[in-house]
């Protein structure tokens, strides 16, 4: 066998698995969502009906809005938060490590679990948060936090958030460790304060780490599932409603594989160019 030959040798089960499980169902996906299935008779082509009633459809809207508002309060939240918490535990402070295994600790838990936990504090009765509101002598802010349509969304991400921000903080630490502590001695003894050696020093050099640490962010904000599923199902009346969810919804609930699939396609094409930007940042630093 030629050389050339043997690292194709080496790649084609993995490439042969990767075709089987992800790339081929990927293409029949996008099939189905040209078709009107309810996933047990043969499939009926149908061209972009889907996508026609996909852009007239209100749920659909209101999932992608909610997505949208899930991926600004990851941007907002965890982002800055878990890059706050890696710089301050990246200096010698006592029991860094435990605070670090603490604030991480959430990630190593299931997302079904920690839609337990929270929906657990969210409750009317007995609720974690009510009776903490009722005791400090709030009691006027208390209310049904998971089935009050203005209310719900924003407590699905709120323990959405308390899952990833130590995520964004490991990540973070991993960024800082790698730049050497003689260029901050050096800024210290130019006279350079706290601010500014984050601003133009820190800030630029963690720049890799932040792309992906916002492209990660981005996904995981595009790809919410299973807190949504876990806690509200998407009610009260589709108001915590988000694309994977909506499309879990009509395919496997209403039995409407076309219709849920040309979500699914729509979902993946947003996601892909998030995917794209990530890699090639990958690839750039492999460059560098």
């Amino acid at each position: 066998m030629k050389r050339k030959y043997i690292p194709w040798a080496f790649l084609s089960i993995p490439l042969s698995l990767y075709s089987v499980w992800v790339i081929g169902p990927t293409i029949y996906t996008i099939y189905l969502s040209l078709t009107n299935w309810d996933g047990l008779t043969a499939p009926e082509f149908q061209g972009i009906k889907n996508y026609l009633d996909l852009f007239n459809d209100p749920i659909f809207y209101t999932s992608l809005v909610n997505n949208v508002k899930w991926l600004v309060i990851f941007m907002a939240i965890p982002v800055s938060v878990g890059l706050f918490l890696a710089i301050l535990l990246s200096k010698e402070i006592k029991w860094a490590r435990g605070y670090k295994a603490a604030i991480y600790s959430p990630m190593i838990l299931a997302p079904v679990v920690i839609g337990l936990i929270w929906s657990w504090i969210y409750q009317p009765q007995g609720g974690l948060l009510n009776n903490t509101l009722t005791y400090i002598g709030l009691e006027s802010l208390t209310r049904g936090w998971l089935s009050n349509p203005n209310t719900a969304l924003y407590a699905i991400i709120g323990a959405a958030v308390w899952r990833h921000t130590g995520y964004v903080m490991l990540l973070f630490l991993s960024g800082l460790t790698a730049i050497s502590p003689t260029v901050i001695e050096a800024s210290k003894i130019d006279g350079a304060s706290a601010w500014q050696r984050f601003r133009y020093i820190l800030l630029p050099l963690l720049k890799p780490t932040t792309v992906i640490v916002i492209v990660i962010t981005m996904i995981q904000s595009l790809r919410a599932f299973d807190f949504v599923s876990m806690m509200t199902r998407g009610g009260p009346f589709n108001t915590t409603n988000v694309l994977a969810h909506y499309m879990y919804t009509e395919a496997f609930k209403n039995y409407n594989m076309g219709y849920g699939a040309s979500i699914a396609v729509v979902l993946f094409a947003i996601m892909f160019i998030f995917i794209v930007i990530y890699l090639r940042q990958i690839r750039k630093g492999e460059l560098e």
